[in-house]
């Protein structure tokens, strides 16, 4: 199997490497996180403009044809930098679901708007009652005339709050917690009857909790087939898993890192902390959690860019659950073997245990995909 790079990934690689060394300093991201916005526009743009945007879709969409390899190499950058731009959100989970299910006038309309960075989308799919459970919906969207009528709560909505598309999640027929009667609509954020309390969440980033009372939409609005939007939310959700387990590698390969070149310098009782073996074996510990995350991170990305199928939702499976359980054991002892410094803000270790703890509960937590595992097995 040759996991080497294509020249094309290689400059994508260096290209965003640079921009995170170049312009994405730890300190300039705090300041971003403090905004009321919460990222760059001006960053945002320039995304659009080096093609980011537009990575992991058709050139028949209007993208450049990228492919899992691609997202996971691009992913990972970002989680070195903790980059706080909404590229999950709108990019890998909006957009993967307007690629996959959009007409053609519904990617002209918004996935050419995203790719552009004219458009932010996010998508709004989580229900207090729901856990995991992707079917599990209460909202409702009824018939009305040539239209629907869509009232519910989501919640914890990704990059909602500057966000001016939102793909809602809404039960159409059948019980609550039936695989079938699920429809996916395109609802501009600043519809009639869509309220949002906008919060940060604990890794920097930002939320909403969206209120939809009697919203209208079009027969347009529907995104794929009515009573068939299920298998269009999971093939979205998977592209952010692959996204955020990306991420997480980059992230855990900085931990490993700053704390073995820290445990160099900090001395205690005349020595480099670095030099008692029991520190070294830790230390070991971390670099071999964070090799398997990566390798796993790989098989994922080329199950997905052979194709979408049960082999690969079985290997993003996998690549979650290294990433709870691995990110955890690296984030917990690079906080500890900086002592009290881990636990500063000041510092960017404590930052990066954040987002790696948020990214545990993303999309199901390590105990979901476990039991998915053994499911798809």
């Amino acid at each position: 199997m040759d996991f080497s790079f294509s020249s094309e990934q290689t400059l994508l690689q260096d290209s965003v490497e640079r921009f995170i060394q170049n312009d994405y300093g730890f300190d300039q991201r705090q300041k971003l996180t403090a905004t009321e916005l919460g990222f760059s526009r001006e960053h945002w743009a320039h995304f659009a403009e080096l093609g980011w945007l537009g990575l992991p879709f058709a050139e028949e969409d209007g993208g450049f044809g990228g492919t899992a390899i691609d997202t996971m190499i691009l992913m990972e950058a970002f989680g070195k930098g903790l980059v706080v731009e909404p590229y999950v959100s709108t990019v890998l989970m909006a957009g993967s679901a307007l690629a996959r299910a959009g007409t053609s006038a519904q990617k002209e309309t918004h996935l050419a708007a995203i790719i552009a960075g004219e458009c932010l989308a996010s998508l709004a799919y989580i229900e207090p009652q729901s856990r995991f459970n992707l079917s599990h919906v209460v909202t409702k969207a009824e018939p009305a005339g040539d239209g629907w009528i869509i009232n519910g709560f989501k919640g914890v909505v990704q990059g909602a709050p500057s966000a001016d598309l939102l793909i809602v999640s809404a039960r159409t027929s059948g019980d609550e917690q039936s695989d079938g009667g699920l429809t996916m609509f395109l609802v501009p954020s600043d519809a009639e009857g869509v309220a949002r309390r906008n919060y940060p969440t604990i890794d920097g980033f930002r939320a909403s909790e969206v209120t939809l009372k009697d919203v209208r939409v079009g027969a347009d609005a529907v995104l794929g087939d009515v009573d068939g939007g299920l298998s269009v939310l999971q093939y979205a959700i998977d592209q952010g898993t692959l996204g955020v387990g990306s991420e997480a590698v980059g992230a855990m390969e900085v931990l490993y890192k700053d704390t073995v070149e820290y445990c160099k310098t900090r001395e205690q009782f005349g020595q480099p902390i670095g030099k008692f073996q029991v520190l070294q074996h830790r230390m070991v510990d971390m670099f071999i959690e964070h090799e398997q995350t990566k390798s796993l991170a790989y098989m994922a990305a080329m199950r997905l860019a052979d194709d979408y199928d049960t082999a690969a939702r079985k290997a993003l499976s996998a690549l979650k659950v290294q990433v709870g359980k691995g990110g955890t054991f690296v984030g917990q002892n690079a906080v500890q073997l900086h002592g009290g410094m881990g636990m500063t803000n000041e510092l960017n270790i404590g930052h990066y245990f954040k987002r790696l703890t948020a990214i545990e509960t993303l999309f199901g937590n390590t105990d979901f995909h476990l039991k998915q595992y053994a499911a798809l097995s």
